[in-house]
């Protein structure tokens, strides 16, 4: 009996830690055909992305010089935001803007990949890099988007 239960239990927490692990979060924007985008409102979001990224390595710059456990702590946070914006950059530009917005019919398909292909891999050297140098370069990959999606007022 007791083994019967353990083993159950043993069996629920794996299944249970499998889903957990297979789970995926999207958080871009749902990939169903609801017709409800905002593209300009996602190209503002991930300028706004590029601005921490940009002020994570001036702060880094202005921390590096010390060596106690406050500014080490500080230190370790900077680069998570840092890291954290520049993947969510990444994320919106393939599971949002790649997966639904850029279509092989578009006239002008091969430089939209081209573009947005920029954006992800300036969003890759920024989190490689603590030069605020990578988070303007990744601002100027994503303020080239806009002309594909230009802000529109919706009633």
């Amino acid at each position: 009996m007791k083994n019967s239960l353990l083993s159950r239990c043993l069996a629920a927490v794996a299944v249970s830690l499998g889903l957990a692990l297979s789970a995926q979060t999207l958080s871009a924007h749902c990939q169903v055909p609801c017709g409800i985008y905002d593209d300009s409102a996602r190209v503002a979001a991930m300028l706004e992305d590029a601005d921490t990224v940009i002020k994570a390595g001036k702060m880094l710059g202005e921390l590096a010089e010390g060596s106690d456990a406050q500014t080490a702590n500080q230190i370790v946070r900077w680069v998570t935001n840092k890291e954290s914006h520049a993947q969510r950059v990444i994320s919106t530009i393939s599971d949002y803007f790649l997966t639904q917005r850029v279509k092989s019919s578009q006239d002008d398909y091969g430089q939209r990949l081209k573009d947005h292909h920029a954006v992800i891999v300036a969003a890759m050297k920024a989190k490689q890099n603590a030069d605020p140098a990578a988070g303007m370069a990744l601002k100027k990959a994503i303020a080239k988007l806009a002309i594909y999606y230009p802000h529109e007022h919706k009633h």
